[in-house]
């Protein structure tokens, strides 16, 4: 984990502050994230304040390290990125989350908008396009790369259908990679009766009865791309 500590402002002429957005890179690849530093870097406004590789360190420096923005990917071994978001900004609502991604599913990009992120930025776009993305939102904007805002235009195939809340979705995830009521409480920090709960309603919205309907809707849909386990 490398961790760069820059100050809130910077010096702009005798009498005048130039305000800095701090920035945190949560990627599980070096190249990428060193990557992304380097290119953020180059801009007077913007301080990186620390990359690390796993969503439970994001979760950890994201209240250590208080950034205005944290740029998140979603496929990580520890916890994804969205069980980190959800996390994130429960602890720190004044946080501004930005996906950046190399998956272009529309469920997987409108459910991290449902869990809270302010944008979505697929990783090929021009390396300018992050900078205006983070702008975007710290200016309170919802930002969507030309990719991602094309992946979401609407569809017939849900129609009608009972929508999941972001909760239901972070814990569709979970269990359609194959864990248990147990296992899904502790990775959310929630207890086993509450998922339970969730689950019964999971399956009642989207008409399946039983987990492996769920592995088969997650896999279908898009859910678990970018975790290893999807098409």
């Amino acid at each position: 984990m490398t961790i760069v500590q820059n100050g809130r402002t910077r010096r702009k002429g005798p009498d005048m502050q130039e305000a800095i957005t701090r920035v945190m890179i949560v990627d599980d690849h070096p190249m990428v994230a060193e990557g992304i530093q380097s290119i953020l870097e180059s801009y007077d406004d913007i301080a990186v304040v620390g990359a690390v590789s796993g969503g439970r360190d994001a979760i950890a420096q994201a209240e250590a390290l208080a950034p205005d923005v944290i740029l998140m990917d979603l496929n990580m071994p520890d916890v994804g990125g969205l069980s980190a978001t959800e996390i994130i900004l429960e602890r720190r609502p004044e946080t501004r989350v930005l996906i950046l991604s190399m998956h272009d599913s529309p469920e997987y990009i409108s459910t991290a908008l449902s869990h809270g992120a302010m944008g979505y930025v697929l990783k090929d776009v021009q390396p300018e396009e992050i900078k205006t993305a983070i702008d975007a939102v710290m200016q309170g904007q919802q930002y969507l790369c030309t990719g991602a805002a094309g992946s979401l235009s609407p569809r017939g195939d849900g129609a009608g259908r009972e929508a999941l809340t972001g909760r239901e979705q972070t814990i569709l995830l979970e269990l359609a990679q194959g864990k248990s009521n147990k296992e899904v409480a502790g990775a959310l920090d929630i207890s086993v009766r509450t998922v339970e709960t969730h689950r019964k309603n999971i399956k009642r919205k989207l008409g399946i009865s039983s987990t492996a309907g769920l592995t088969r809707y997650a896999l279908e849909h898009g859910v678990l791309q970018g975790t290893g386990r999807g098409i």
